[in-house]
């Protein structure tokens, strides 16, 4: 059982104390934005209220107070994944950004004619995009693996296609729409035999899971701050040393370089390499706050009872005789996507919403998976551990509310 007291953690989180059209908030889209507790919120205000100042530039006390924080969250962020060094943390955007840094830092200076990238039907689009434009400027090709109705990785599939043109293999630790955790480890330790480079996009993984990037060997690894409840805005490439030594920069400016002159510029050693430009301060600051809020309550513990609400969340909806759930994966996280028959996924959000009930209704930024199961959206209710047993009622609730307005019996 649980060891921690989801009401009191429930507390912390500001958000879900009001109402939607006079209904009580059931936040179910964690998978789209995390919700901030209140010690990311103090922490970011305390930023903005106490030494909002530049960092790595100024001698005052204010910007050294500023500098120490920003990069005691490059610190305690690279502690929460294990990485070796706290320059093997770049501080981004998002997830979305650290895969465009890969790609135009690493992918246009390394692939060539011929060469490949492997990818996986479960990837979201931001895992998908960036490495076609790659392989349409460097002569690269996209190698697909294919996933079966459980929304499993076909690994069979997987080691054929590797070989030695094989140069990157780009997969998710969890399908944002299924809920797959993927065998990244295992993946892994294949693609090594061929010589081949390892990104993982983990948006969806490190805020449900321990990460060891060690443990894994990757040679990259992608987070979103907000789906890690911190701020938006920020997020964290992580990549092996020696790879950000052979990288170029992906924005070049201010504070990423050594010296400058008309005629030659040489740059900094990473992290500051990849840093261009005043940062997002107030982010990080957030950011480590928010991992120091999950270390409180401890990741097995989150592990512990998302599984538990999950298999509730599975059980409950496979009792509507109109609901359809994707993806029944051996190994998930905490989302269930399904469709309403007779019903659009944006007709039944839209009539959830008025219920109180926030939950996405789309393609999920994966529009080559919905063309796998032949669908043209579907709904997702993605849960954290401020959720509830009774949340999941809601929904149930919900999903008859959905059906009965749009006469589906």
């Amino acid at each position: 059982m649980i060891t921690f007291n989801v009401k009191e953690i429930r507390k912390d989180f500001p958000v879900l104390s009001q109402s939607v059209h006079g209904q009580d908030l059931v936040y179910l889209d964690s998978g789209a934005t995390a919700l901030k507790p209140k010690p990311v919120i103090d922490a970011i205000m305390g930023y903005y209220t106490n030494y909002s100042a530049s960092v790595h530039r100024g001698a005052h006390a204010l910007s050294q107070k500023a500098t120490d924080a920003y990069e005691h969250a490059r610190d305690n962020i690279a502690r929460f994944i294990h990485a070796k060094l706290p320059s093997e943390i770049i501080f981004v955007r998002g997830a979305t950004e650290a895969i465009n840094l890969v790609a135009h830092g690493y992918g246009f200076n390394t692939f060539g004619s011929g060469d490949e990238i492997i990818l996986t039907q479960l990837e979201h689009q931001s895992n998908i995009v960036p490495w076609q434009i790659v392989a349409e400027k460097t002569g690269a090709v996209l190698r697909v693996v294919p996933i079966d109705d459980a929304g499993e990785i076909d690994l069979d599939t997987y080691k054929k296609l590797l070989s030695e043109r094989t140069k990157l293999v780009a997969i998710a630790h969890v399908s944002n729409v299924l809920g797959t955790v993927l065998p990244v480890k295992e993946m892994i330790q294949q693609a090594r035999a061929v010589g081949a480079k390892v990104l993982v996009d983990g948006a969806q993984a490190a805020s449900h899971m321990p990460v060891n990037v060690q443990e894994l060997d990757c040679d990259f690894y992608a987070i979103s701050g907000h789906k890690l409840f911190g701020p938006t805005g920020i997020g964290v490439l992580y990549a092996k040393q020696s790879l950000l030594e052979e990288m170029s920069p992906y924005q070049t400016g201010g504070s990423m370089i050594q010296s400058v002159t008309f005629e030659k510029t040489t740059y900094a050693q990473a992290p500051q390499k990849f840093e261009a430009g005043s940062p997002h301060i107030a982010g990080a600051i957030g950011l480590s706050a928010a991992i120091d809020y999950l270390n409180t309550i401890g990741m097995d513990s989150i592990v512990q009872y998302e599984h538990e609400l999950l298999a509730y969340a599975e059980e409950s909806l496979s009792k509507i005789p109109q609901v359809k759930i994707f993806g029944r994966a051996k190994n998930k996280a905490s989302l269930v996507s399904f469709s309403i028959q007779g019903v659009h996924p944006h007709d039944a959000a839209s009539i959830l919403d008025r219920y109180g009930i926030a939950m996405r209704g789309g393609h999920s930024c994966a529009q080559p998976l919905m063309k796998r199961f032949q669908v043209p959206a579907l709904l997702r209710a993605s849960f954290a551990f401020y959720n509830t047993k009774e949340d999941v009622d809601a929904l149930v609730l919900g999903i008859q509310k959905v059906c009965e307005v749009m006469r589906v019996f």
